[in-house]
């Protein structure tokens, strides 16, 4: 005589997953962090502008007008070097071709980028 557990409701369809609090709506907007609050601040007295009315109030809205109002990144002189995890892979497929990778790859990101292409293990 074996012995088989019985586990009701096992093989039943699914209904999925439910919200924890069912009463909040699922896009409710958050409010802005104060870090936020401060970065927008200080770009905007750098910008001689207001902060839009109500903002502090959307955190998704508030990282919009950060990211359209933030100075871009400065070029670099190395902007235009591949990076180390381009220049590991390769290494590591010259090491698998027996193959040394062309010298003026390592001084450019594109030129790397094809190397790479062109020599990686299909």
């Amino acid at each position: 005589m074996s012995f088989q557990p019985s586990f009701p409701g096992l093989f039943t369809p699914a209904k999925g997953a439910e919200p924890v609090q069912p009463d909040l709506p699922l896009t409710a907007k958050q409010p802005a962090t104060e870090k936020q609050i401060a970065y927008a601040t200080t770009l905007a007295q750098r910008h001689n502008t207001k902060l839009p009315e109500g903002i502090a109030q959307d955190r998704a809205a508030l990282s919009q007008w950060i990211d359209q109002h933030k100075a871009p990144a400065p070029k670099s002189g190395f902007a235009n070097y591949p990076s180390s995890k381009q220049v590991a892979f390769a290494e590591r497929i010259a090491r698998l071709k027996r193959n040394p990778v062309p010298p003026e790859c390592f001084r450019d990101r594109a030129l790397m980028s094809r190397w790479i292409d062109s020599n990686k293990p299909r």
